[in-house]
């Protein structure tokens, strides 16, 4: 039976090292404040919106909500930024995407300024990223992959990773950050031939391959950590992964459950990247 690498004690562990730094902050009077600009109603923007919000009160970060109707215009919503930009109090920003189609996205991305862009979606933080530098912030879901393998004292250094998948929301960035910490990486992809072999010589498997259960025993072997990014939905209506758990479990050493892993920690992620970015200017 493998480790479960349960979120719940991540996000705990994070959530302390977070309230230190907002006393810190609160000492010089500074509260972290975090900016929202949504556009339109889209439920799983709600739903993301109501769990970040939930977790800035728990941790004493303030939020500004920024709210556009769907048909805003590309003016408006560039005035909008521009705004929380300039705006001293509001320390990070996260906008929802994807826009309405009606909306240049490209543009809107390349005018938030990569010091409040707490979610990694600027060319400035992927510079970061790619770079290993602190230039804006690395997007949230792979940052939470990393504070997984950290929490539990998964040590990547010699090891082989495989990461499923080539975002740029979480397969590129996930792959840079496991080589920060020491592992050789390969990135496997719809294109990757005989792709259950590559992922079988792994020692750690990052799965965001965006398909329900495309990963089951048959890619891996005893020994491995698996974390797993998918959230989809089953035929029974149900949560589950890119991971096939009931097939994987009895195989593998350690695995993210879905829900319950990956997800749990990434809005305590957001809310620390706020929290550091008040912390770059200030302290």
């Amino acid at each position: 039976m493998a480790k479960q690498l349960l979120g719940k004690e991540v996000t705990a562990a994070l959530n302390a090292r977070i309230k230190a730094n907002v006393a810190a902050l609160a000492e010089k009077g500074i509260q972290p404040t975090l900016g929202i600009i949504r556009v339109g109603e889209r439920e799983d923007d709600l739903s993301y919106e109501r769990g970040a919000t939930k977790r800035c009160e728990t941790l004493g970060v303030a939020y500004e909500k920024f709210l556009l109707p769907a048909d805003v215009s590309q003016e408006e919503l560039m005035a909008t930024i521009d705004k929380v930009n300039k705006d001293d109090r509001i320390h990070g920003v996260l906008i929802f995407r994807p826009l309405p189609k009606h909306l240049d996205e490209a543009a809107v991305i390349k005018a938030l300024s990569p010091e409040k862009d707490v979610d990694g979606i600027t060319d400035g933080s992927m510079v970061g990223v790619f770079a290993g530098t602190n230039q804006g912030f690395p997007p949230c879901t792979p940052s939470a992959c990393m504070e997984i393998l950290d929490h539990y004292g998964i040590d990547c250094t010699g090891k082989k990773a495989v990461v499923v998948g080539r975002s740029l929301v979480v397969g590129k960035p996930a792959a840079m950050m496991l080589l920060k910490k020491n592992a050789t990486v390969t990135v496997c992809h719809t294109r990757t031939k005989d792709m259950p072999s590559v992922v079988k010589e792994a020692d750690i498997v990052i799965v965001a391959a965006g398909r329900a259960g495309v990963v089951d025993d048959t890619y891996l072997r005893a020994g491995q950590t698996v974390i797993d990014v998918g959230i989809n939905v089953n035929a029974e209506g149900k949560l589950c992964g890119d991971v096939d758990y009931a097939k994987a479990e009895p195989v593998v050493d350690a695995i993210t459950p879905v829900p319950g892993g990956v997800g749990s920690v990434t809005t305590s992620v957001l809310v620390g990247h706020v929290v550091e970015a008040a912390m770059r200017k200030y302290l």
